[in-house]
């Protein structure tokens, strides 16, 4: 099975502060990677620290098998990395196919090509085809800043898989999402891996979310791999039950 993603012993220091102490896992191709822990366990300074918006004290990060520790998130995305952030990333005052195309365009030809080829970058088949794999159709015209909360979610997820990334990052995509609209985001994220073969990483609080979406688990506290496993097989891990979901 071919390896996408390596983290290997990864630390990162604030003064006295151990914020990540040696943490190691890997991400598999066509594989739905959770990382759980508590408030203040790490995840979100590892995820910087794998993006590009930190620099690890030690530790190395791997892309199918080439460093890329400490390259910057532009160079990252280049290579196929993208990602979603706990704050929405959509630009309201465009429409759901604008906000795909401008997803897109990072990844679409030089910049000279973008000044002087076509408007959408020859994008918008591109963005149509995602509008309906994320059931957005009935959108695809609206602006972004006049859409639910939910669908707003829905449409950070599309563009985060617009450009047919190597790898993809999720931080807290169902934070603040109804019921309703989180089975229909959980739906889209299992198909667009089932379908498309995509390769992704899910930070999350969500258990119930987690747990029914990913194949494997990372359980985080006080900076280290606490558990790591199936869904089933975190969910029994007396230490986990004591660090987090028994809380």
């Amino acid at each position: 099975m071919t390896r996408v993603l390596e983290v290997n012993s990864v630390k990162k220091h604030f003064g006295g502060v151990k914020a990540v102490d040696g943490v190691s896992f890997h991400v598999d191709e066509g594989e739905i990677l959770g990382l759980i822990g508590p408030n203040g366990c790490g995840k979100s300074t590892l995820f910087n620290c794998i993006l590009g918006q930190l620099t690890p004290t030690e530790g190395t990060v791997t892309l199918d098998g080439k460093p890329i520790t400490g390259l910057y998130p532009a160079q990252l995305n280049r290579l196929g990395v993208s990602r979603t952030f706990q704050l929405l990333q959509v630009f309201p005052n465009l429409s759901v196919r604008e906000n795909l195309i401008l997803a897109g365009q990072e990844h679409k030809g030089t910049m000279l090509q973008r000044l002087f080829g076509p408007r959408d970058a020859g994008l918008t088949v591109d963005a149509d085809r995602m509008i309906a794999f994320f059931k957005l159709e009935h959108l695809a015209d609206q602006k972004a800043g006049g859409l639910s909360y939910g669908q707003q979610k829905l449409l950070d997820a599309a563009m985060a898989f617009m450009a047919g990334p190597r790898l993809v990052l999720l931080d807290e995509p169902a934070g603040g999402v109804n019921l309703t609209m989180l089975e229909n985001l959980k739906e889209r994220l299992q198909a667009i891996n089932r379908e498309l073969g995509a390769t992704f990483v899910v930070i999350e609080h969500n258990m119930d979310f987690v747990m029914s979406l990913c194949s494997r688990v990372v359980v985080m506290a006080e900076g280290k791999v606490l558990a790591e496993g199936t869904p089933a097989a975190v969910r029994a891990n007396p230490a986990v039950i004591e660090a987090y979901l028994g809380h």
